[in-house]
């Protein structure tokens, strides 16, 4: 089937015209590029960081750790950790400041277990 794509008009599905759906392409691909735009070399080490390391530890990681294990100052550690939580971008931290949700992994418990290759169990987000 070709790709198309359509717009819901109550319960009527209708095809727009082709060029939409390359229009709605390149606008998504563009807003994605800006929405991460804020984001540093080390914004995306945090983050690389605690979505490898939460299925590991199986618990919430504190930013006195991922500061440590980063070799980065808490300080900025934390800053960065505002950034993210504030662009609702990537993660969650519990009332205590340690990240408990970084997408698509969470040590919270959800409906949706998964298990990685390595053995390590966890919830995704």
């Amino acid at each position: 089937m070709k790709n198309k794509i359509f717009s819901g008009i109550w319960r009527f599905m209708l095809p727009l015209p082709e060029g939409a759906l390359h229009r709605h392409m390149a606008e998504g691909e563009k807003e994605d590029a800006s929405d991460l735009a804020f984001m540093t070399p080390d914004h995306h080490r945090v983050r690389n960081f605690v979505v490898s390391e939460l299925p590991k530890a199986g618990a919430s990681l504190l930013p006195e750790l991922i500061a440590a294990r980063l070799d980065l100052p808490v300080e900025g550690v934390v800053a960065i950790l505002d950034d993210l939580e504030k662009h609702m971008t990537f993660l969650f931290r519990n009332p205590q400041g340690a990240v408990e949700w970084a997408y698509p992994v969470t040590v919270a418990r959800t409906p949706h277990k998964i298990t990685f290759s390595s053995g390590e169990k966890l919830y995704a987000a």
